[in-house]
């Protein structure tokens, strides 16, 4: 009998009976490890009901009390991360060093909830015009939704729910259905830690649950990490609806490795970012920018290192790889390197077929690497979110400038050189939200904020940090005066600051 995961609503399991059911796989075996409940409208309808009542109390709940909660839930998730870890591995199929990384940056940005106190003072003008004091107030904005995809299942909900929970929000988490455990066990975490019922919810589920979510008058808020064509859907609809909504999108992220750059250093961040996770990673290198003449020895350097990796069950300690998240996502990233090889790129490495260590019903791509890749091919247009790195050849800088500022995606990229001065200038001229130099993965640390440019975008907000704090807050000024009994009479004119 394969497990039940359930919605979490009102601070316990959901005991109703689901209309429709999905399947959630172990990614290395193929076999199906548990049935998932999909909600409908009337699920929908009692989570948001939950979050909705439990509103009043936490809104005003002190914000030492809502801190309390937040060091209590750190501690017992930093207790009992590797078990969290484990459940990642598990569903989503990445090998447990790189879950338990997932784990320790999602305890970063808790720990930033930690500091709400600090970050929701608002601000104070005494006398701002005769015995008149202004004041602002950060307040929360009610119900909100958090949306989170199948590559980060830990890390990305805690991206968003402490710092909405520490604004005073209520929250409805929709994680993905391909790997929906880590939402119940993080709901879990915070139910233990003393988070009032209601505060926290999870509803599983496909496009219903998100129409829902999107659709309803009582959500004010959206929190979004996917594809950059829902992340648009989701904008456009949520807002539509009157929501405020951050929507992060896709991303083509390059790496660019000018010629006085450390190639050995080079080509193991290319390794490293581009195949970490089986490439499932939306700040993962899926271009290498080579610049001239560095071509060839570079792409010995990485192909040598991509012919020592361990692709296996994630669960066993030898595996640097494991597999695709789900057959139909494996079978879209392997006919994505058939079109390269019809496309003309170079195949200098293919991981269709690989050897691996662990079970042949697993859904296994190995790593692969395409040289002389063009940007009218659609291994380079295209997210392919699986383990296919190109390697894209240019004259010099500027041509290298160019073929990332013409791309449609603006999320993450990196420079590798031993230049001071031509890192500082790409820093300048690049136009992605984030940049890495010498650093192939510049995931932001958790009191920065994380977010892209262009297609890798929609909304005015990043997530997490301090932008964090200010798209789960709404602001509130007071203006204030306690007259004189002396003082008084009717005045018709403008009022004035005097």
């Amino acid at each position: 009998m394969t497990d039940r995961i359930s919605h979490w609503i009102d601070g316990k399991p959901f005991e109703g009976v689901a209309a429709r059911a999905g399947e959630v796989f172990d990614p290395a075996t193929g076999a199906v490890r548990a049935k998932v409940d999909f909600a409908g409208p009337a699920e929908v309808e009692q989570a948001v009901a939950a979050a909705a009542r439990a509103f009043p109390a936490w809104r005003d709940t002190s914000l030492a009390g809502r801190t309390r909660v937040l060091f209590a839930f750190r501690e017992l998730l930093s207790a009992r991360k590797h078990e969290l870890a484990k459940i990642v591995t598990g569903e989503h199929g990445k090998v447990e060093s790189d879950a338990a990384g997932e784990v320790a940056r999602g305890i970063e940005n808790v720990e930033f909830a930690c500091g709400a106190a600090q970050l929701l003072k608002g601000g104070f003008s005494e006398n701002a015009s005769t015995g008149v004091d202004v004041y602002s107030l950060a307040q929360p904005l009610g119900v909100v939704g958090v949306i989170s995809p199948f590559n980060f299942p830990a890390m990305v909900p805690l991206w968003f729910v402490p710092n909405a929970i520490a604004c005073g929000n209520t929250v409805v988490l929709k994680p993905s259905e391909k790997d929906p455990s880590a939402a119940n066990f993080i709901a879990e975490l915070f139910a233990e830690a003393g988070l009032p019922d209601g505060v926290l919810n999870v509803l599983h589920g496909d496009k219903v649950a998100v129409d829902g979510l999107l659709e309803h008058p009582r959500v004010k808020a959206i929190s979004f990490v996917g594809s950059t064509p829902i992340a648009r859907y989701v904008y456009e609809t949520g807002t539509r609806h009157g929501k405020r909504v951050q929507a992060l999108g896709g991303a083509k992220n390059h790496m660019v490795v000018l010629p006085d750059a450390d190639l050995d250093l080079a080509a193991d961040a290319a390794v490293s970012a581009g195949f970490g996770s089986a490439g499932e990673r939306c700040m993962a290198v899926s271009v290498v920018v080579a610049v001239d003449p560095v071509g060839d020895e570079l792409v010995a350097k990485i192909a040598e290192r991509i012919s020592r990796l361990r692709v296996g069950d994630g669960r066993r300690p030898d595996s640097e790889m494991g597999p695709l998240v789900t057959a139909a996502h494996h079978e879209r990233v392997e006919s994505y390197v058939d079109a390269g090889v019809a496309a003309g790129a170079a195949l200098v490495v293919d991981g269709r077929g690989v050897e691996v260590d662990g079970e042949d019903g697993g859904f296994w791509l190995g790593p692969t690497l395409f040289d002389r890749v063009g940007p009218e091919m659609s291994i380079y247009t295209d997210e392919i979110f699986g383990p296919v790195l190109c390697v894209a050849r240019v004259a010099g800088y500027a041509d290298a400038l160019d073929l990332l500022n013409a791309n449609p995606y603006g999320n993450g990229t990196a420079i590798f050189t031993n230049d001071g001065r031509a890192a500082r200038r790409f820093q300048n001229e690049v136009e992605v939200g984030m940049v890495g130099v010498n650093v192939p993965i510049p995931v932001p640390v958790g009191y920065y904020s994380f977010g892209g440019w262009k297609d890798s975008l929609f909304g005015d907000s990043h997530a997490y940090g301090p932008e964090g704090f200010h798209f789960f807050t709404r602001t509130k000024v007071v203006t204030s005066r306690w007259p004189d009994p002396s003082q008084g009479g009717v005045n018709l004119g403008f009022p004035r600051n005097t």
